[in-house]
């Protein structure tokens, strides 16, 4: 690009007259169809007014080709004006542009079918049925982005193979292929061929399976054995915005979902696709390879504003990147226009805004630049005028007040592409390339040593761990890129356990992890692509043993750690359910919301979750509390999600909206959730109607499926649902009013003490905000009941002997729950309190966790200055230790004197509140 200070074209004077005047296309357009243009009804060309043109020429006697023809010229010309004269929205033109093409290929496509009918019959399927075609847009087509002079990327494809039908007794018979290889070449002559009046537009066929030498159309089945088989990587890219766009009847058909289930796949990969990096890189190291052969000796041609460094190709490149990775588990990204893609990644966390902005600015500038430069004399180019006027007549149709201005714009907004695109493709060296025509892929890094070789560079333990590939059957299996993959990155993890970057440990729990995933290559590509991915991760492993053990369960998780934001934030509720919702709505839109799908996504999605949990809590970013707030909270959220989409899915519902609450025990009511803790829950419902207790009981049955079911992403939660009215012989679901009154001793079937002990920590999970009211009022009137204080104490320390006796610990050891002195200790000491105080004093009815209940219990003068307090921070010790020691599936038992002044603290509580020993 050369730069606008010293460019002699900056001081050109800019053309006078109307704008619309200096396009020498736009003279054609006005000497030859002056008489013709106010056919086109006035605004901007749309299909129902294009279809008035163009009716009005078939009226005039105009064949349909000739008609076709004529109403391009009659939207040029309307385009060009309104685009330079009236500054229309890109959108605007893209628009009437797309919808051109999509009416000349029904109109030629209907034409071309109507006469091969008469002549051969209509093609007939395996049972006589007819047999669609689908003209297949791609590209710019597929994305409704077609820019003025575009060609049009087709594929076409029928659905089944077969023979025609014949006229008249049979006669004329043909092949299904030969049918549509004749259909192919008639809509190319309606819509390709250059007449007097030009053409509609051009056509390539060569996205086709194996490009210009495969068949003009293939079969459904061909097509999906193509793509299975033969489908490079490339073609991902291409088949990415790919869309039915003609005959138009039959777009919106089921039958078009035979296709999609075709296509997706390809295009989209179940595990993140890290792969495709370098067949990017190769692709458009051949593109600009392509612009710097072009350029040799022209250097005015180095500043084509779509295929040289910083144009257009490239933003679509980074877009197209992104969604390919990321599309087969995100399927909001699945969005074919630019634009829009542009802002889903960024909701996605994928891009900042601020970047997605800045592309999207550039996106836009350089297509209404390139606009401009094919409305000079309709050609298929990208490349900036030499001459100084037309130059200058782009610059005011834009309004700028001179080139310089319009010149040093077009400088900025290309820079930033690039850079954008190199850091994108980790390009170190790519950012200091200067002019149009440079590029290519990164320096190839120098091939990896063998094995043997290898083994030299390592380190003892892991060492004799990665020894142990010699001969396994999975590293003799890989391709010879994949091993070189593999073997870079145990270079890579040798050379930082040399700098005390990572510990032996990590590395070797690397190559373990490694080692059940080499048949999924993509994650070699990933760890490789993204060096502080591959570092991130060996911290992981190496922190403790159960985040091993997750990675390995739920591989698909690292890629979480690409972003930068993921140690600085917390779990938000909100944005996890709302992109689940975009998710969902994404999966309808093309008809893939089957429940195996569903399943899948809510696993993956609550699976990223925990982990981005896990890594702030391995690196210290949270506590052990806000560890169990945000798992906590993940789990209300999951239920809530899982609730609502069984229900939408429940066949014999009954109404729009389930009169049906969830209520959370145990760990979950109290918000103290750990890693794979499960869920006690108990379900209730308010519902008058006589299906009720048949339909919630249906209900429940699904939703507990949803939940614990595995899939191939593994499961969500365990769920158990003991502490229902009367264990696990009760109902599964039981009426608000049974449950109320079991609860609140009403009847001969009333809850035992040991439930009231779990109702201290209940909690109103998900329902209607009345059926919460009620829970609460129940809730407070079973805590604040009146109950004898000394049989209480009985039964209470009755029922902790019973738990202890069910966890016995070895003389000489500590065990930081059971134990005397342990966590249960204070747990069973917190609900005693409740249960016998708590009308008397209201601060200990809230649902606020052991901790503060604690506090407050001291506050009010329930317990001795000082040993609430004590209490609670010993109890904060003991979960954290039993934290950490879970994490790393060590026994949570310490030889004492360790942690001798919290089990003093909780012995202490115990006294006071039950007057001896533990």
């Amino acid at each position: 690009m050369t730069a606008p200070s010293s460019d002699p074209r900056c001081n050109q004077p800019f053309p006078e007259g109307p704008l619309a005047e200096h396009s020498r296309f736009y003279q054609r357009l006005h000497r030859r169809y002056a008489n013709d243009l106010t056919l086109l009804p006035p605004g901007f060309p749309v299909l129902a007014t294009m279809e008035q043109a163009y009716d009005a020429l078939c009226a005039r006697g105009c064949d349909t080709g000739t008609a076709l023809r004529m109403l391009r010229q009659l939207v040029m010309e309307r385009l060009i004006r309104l685009d330079c004269e009236a500054q229309a929205p890109l959108a605007y033109i893209t628009r009437a542009v797309t919808e051109l093409a999509e009416l000349a290929l029904d109109r030629a496509c209907a034409q071309a079918r109507r006469e091969l009918d008469e002549r051969h019959g209509a093609p007939c399927g395996p049972q006589g049925q007819p047999v669609q075609l689908w003209i297949i847009g791609m590209g710019k087509l597929g994305a409704r982005e077609l820019n003025v002079s575009s060609d049009i990327d087709l594929i076409y494809v029928y659905e089944h193979d077969g023979e025609t039908a014949g006229v008249e007794g049979g006669r004329g018979r043909i092949s299904n292929h030969e049918y549509f290889a004749r259909a192919v070449k008639a809509i190319y002559s309606l819509v390709g061929d250059t007449t007097e009046h030009g053409f509609v537009f051009r056509v390539d066929l060569a996205l086709r399976p194996n490009g210009n030498s495969g068949p003009a159309s293939v079969s459904l089945a061909a097509l999906e054995e193509y793509l299975q088989i033969q489908g490079r990587e490339w073609e991902r890219f291409a088949w990415l915005k790919s869309r039915v766009v003609a005959p138009r009847d039959c777009i919106g058909r089921p039958e078009v979902q035979a296709l999609r289930g075709v296509v997706l796949p390809f295009v989209f990969r179940r595990y993140l696709d890290y792969s495709v990096f370098d067949a990017l890189r190769s692709l458009h190291s051949q593109i600009r390879d392509h612009a710097s052969k072009r350029s040799a000796g022209h250097p005015e041609r180095a500043n084509d504003v779509k295929l040289s460094r910083g144009g257009i190709r490239e933003i679509e490149f980074t877009v197209q990147l992104l969604q390919v990775v990321r599309g087969g588990q995100f399927p909001e990204l699945r969005r074919r226009p630019t634009l829009d893609a542009l802002q889903r990644l960024a909701h996605a966390g994928l891009m900042p805004q601020a970047t997605a902005d800045a592309l999207a600015q550039a996106y836009v500038f350089l297509r209404r630049v390139e606009h401009r430069i094919q409305y000079l004399d309709d050609q298929q180019t990208h490349v900036l005028p030499t001459r100084d006027d037309d130059l200058a007549w782009i610059a005011q149709t834009l309004g700028f007040k001179d080139c310089c201005a319009f010149l040093h714009e077009l400088d900025a907004h290309r820079e930033l592409v690039a850079q954008e695109f190199d850091t994108l493709l980790g390009g170190a060296g790519k950012k200091q390339c200067n002019g149009g025509g440079c590029g290519g892929p990164r320096a190839a890094a120098p091939p990896p040593p063998e094995l043997e070789a290898l083994l030299e560079q390592l380190p003892g333990g892991f060492r004799e761990r990665v020894a142990e590939w010699r001969s396994h059957p999975r590293v003799e299996g890989l391709r010879d890129e994949a091993r070189a993959r593999l073997f870079r990155l145990v270079q890579r993890t040798a050379q930082w356990l040399k700098e005390g970057r990572v510990t032996e440990e990590a590395a070797v729990r690397l190559a373990n992890w490694l080692e059940p995933l080499l048949r999924r290559e993509s994650y070699l590509a990933l760890l490789l692509e993204r060096p502080s991915v591959h570092e991130q991760l060996l911290h992981l492993l190496g922190a403790a043993k159960w985040p091993a053990r997750y990675l390995l369960q739920h591989p698909g998780v690292i890629d979480e750690l690409v972003g930068d934001h993921l140690l600085s934030e917390r779990f938000v509720v909100a944005d996890f359910e709302r992109e689940l919702g975009m998710r969902l709505a994404s999966l309808r839109s093309t008809g893939e919301d089957d429940d195996e799908t569903l399943l899948n996504l809510l696993r993956r999605a609550q699976h990223a979750e925990t982990f981005r949990t896990l890594a702030r809590d391995v690196e210290r970013r949270i506590t052990v509390e806000q560890v169990a707030d945000d798992l906590s909270a993940l789990a209300d959220s999951v239920l809530r999600i899982t609730s609502q989409w069984c229900w939408s899915r429940l066949k014999n519902r009954h109404r729009d909206e389930p009169q049906f609450a969830i209520i959370g025990y145990g760990k979950l009511g109290g918000k103290e959730l750990g890693y794979g803790s499960d869920l006690d829950i108990v379900f209730v419902f308010d519902d008058d109607d006589d299906r009720a207790p048949e339909v919630y009981a249906a209900f429940v049955r699904k939703l507990i499926n949803w939940l614990t079911v595995k899939t191939g992403e593994g499961d969500l939660y365990e769920i158990d649902t003991a502490l229902r009215p009367n264990g696990n012989s009760g109902l599964l679901v039981t009426s608000f009013e049974a449950y109320a009154n079991y609860q609140q001793q009403r009847g001969s079937n009333t809850a035992w003490t040991w439930e009231h002990q779990a109702m201290t920590r209940a909690r109103f999970v998900m329902g209607s905000e009345a059926l919460r009211e009620r829970f609460d009022v129940v809730r407070e009137a079973v805590i604040t009941s009146a109950r004898d204080p000394l049989a209480l104490q009985g039964e209470i320390v009755t029922m902790r002997e019973r738990v202890r006796s069910a966890h016995p610990t070895p003389a000489g050891r500590f065990d930081v729950k059971h134990s005397p002195g342990g966590m249960v200790d204070a747990e069973f000491a917190v609900q005693y309190l409740v249960l016998s105080q708590s009308a008397a004093h209201p601060e200990l009815r809230g649902n606020l966790g052991n901790i503060a209940l604690l506090q407050r219990a001291e506050q009010v003068g329930l317990l001795p200055s000082g040993v609430g307090v004590a209490a609670a921070d010993a109890y904060r010790e003991l979960r954290r230790v039993q934290h950490v020691a879970r994490l790393d599936e060590a026994p949570t038992q310490v030889t004492p004197p360790a942690l001798q002044a919290e089990r003093d603290a909780v012995l202490a509580l115990w006294r006071a509140v039950f007057g001896a020993e533990a």
